[in-house]
């Protein structure tokens, strides 16, 4: 168990806080992840390298969601919004932490879908039966996001050069 928390603690703590920007949150969340793993491992399913840390992060993912849930922290929009791709955005002249704060910025519905999509490639109509949402929810929150996102980048590069 040790050996399992010192490889892998720091990772899932990042995934989580992808989903939950309280650090306390995190902890809690982290924590509960930990003892259903461990109460669990009987059932983990080895199928390659790799598999250890997706199983965990997946508890990790459903844990922060289970969370964000009981809080009543979601709210969608149910239409797609008018957003236009006027330029291409230069994410990789912001530094990774910068980027990371503004997606704990964003807010919980947009995080929530943009870091499914984005980093746990699930589709939109994956998203809409994991949240109970309509995919077309989905669909808006992610381009929302990715709006939002665009438009701070695009300050702190104009700032920061």
């Amino acid at each position: 168990m040790r050996l399992f928390y010192e490889r892998y603690a720091g990772y899932l703590t990042a995934v989580c806080s992808r989903y939950v920007p309280d650090r306390a949150d995190v902890k809690d969340i982290l924590q509960d992840a930990l003892v259903k793993m461990f109460s669990a491992v009987d059932r983990f399913e080895f199928r390659g390298e790799g598999s250890l840390r997706a199983w965990a992060s997946r508890i990790v993912v459903n844990g922060a969601l289970t969370s964000l849930r009981k809080k009543g922290r979601f709210s969608f929009v149910d239409e797609l919004p008018d957003v236009t791709e006027d330029e291409p955005v230069q994410a990789e002249k912001v530094p990774p932490a910068v980027l990371q704060g503004f997606i704990q910025a964003l807010p919980d519905g947009y995080r929530t879908v943009f870091n499914l999509f984005v980093f746990e490639k699930k589709s939109h109509r994956e998203i809409a039966d994991m949240l109970g949402i309509k995919e077309d929810s989905s669909a808006s929150q992610y381009f929302r996001a990715r709006a939002q996102l665009a438009k701070q980048i695009k300050t702190y590069i104009k700032e920061h050069e």
